[in-house]
């Protein structure tokens, strides 16, 4: 008797939804920027709405799976040409790598929003950059002197996961969102994440003392690669 409620409960995400979500990884960053502008796209609310059904699986309207196969049809067949690649990297090159705003928490200055749902702030562009794909401020203290509260940084993304030790990344893991210099760890599947700051103290322990990370754990995995430091006047 206790089996059938229970049953009830169970989520049935329907084809349509895994469709979208499949279409949606193969696409971001492509054929849209973020959540805000896909959002924007599909006619739904809020950029939250798209958050929903990537991560929580909450099925979508079939009818805004078929705007979002119409809108980027194009991206979806294949059917873009050579030719047209170069031109967007020709682009972004003299239009330089997206800026998003991110705003820490109020759980932790380490704790940031998810990016897709930001739209970006404008465009860094400098020599030294070009291979970058985004850049994010740095919040917080415990990466200074390296980084300093308030600077931007230019990003890549380090899709295989090789992590170079002793290198400061910006990483994504659990429902974190920081900066670290990342440590060989006690196994090859680990490392340590390293704060610079080792100044400030709770008590007789560090502020920010040095963790493990499970390298499979690691979402995004993205190597410091400029650093753009505010002007003090």
């Amino acid at each position: 008797m206790d089996d059938a409620p229970k049953a009830n409960k169970i989520k049935t995400i329907r084809p349509e939804t895994l469709e979208f979500i499949i279409l949606y990884n193969q696409l971001k960053g492509k054929a849209f920027m973020g959540n805000a502008h896909l959002s924007e796209t599909l006619g739904f609310n809020s950029p939250s709405s798209i958050t929903e059904i990537i991560k929580s699986r909450q099925n979508i309207d079939p009818e805004k799976l078929r705007i979002f196969k119409e809108k980027y049809a194009e991206f979806i067949s294949g059917v873009k040409t050579d030719t047209i690649q170069e031109k967007n990297t020709e682009k972004r090159t003299e239009e330089g790598i997206p800026m998003y705003e991110i705003s820490a928490t109020a759980s932790g200055v380490e704790v940031y929003n998810d990016i897709n749902d930001s739209m970006p702030v404008g465009r860094m562009n400098f020599p030294g950059i070009e291979d970058c794909d985004f850049a994010l401020p740095v919040w917080g203290h415990s990466m200074y002197p390296y980084l300093e509260n308030g600077c931007w940084v230019a990003l890549k993304v380090i899709h295989d996961k090789k992590i170079l030790p002793g290198e400061v990344y910006y990483i994504e893991w659990g429902e974190y969102r920081m900066y670290k210099r990342l440590l060989v760890g006690d196994s090859p599947e680990e490392v340590f994440a390293h704060s610079d700051n080792t100044t400030e103290m709770i008590g007789n322990r560090l502020k920010y003392a040095p963790f493990p990370i499970k390298i499979a754990d690691i979402k995004k995995l993205c190597l410091v690669k400029d650093i753009h430091k505010k002007h003090n006047h």
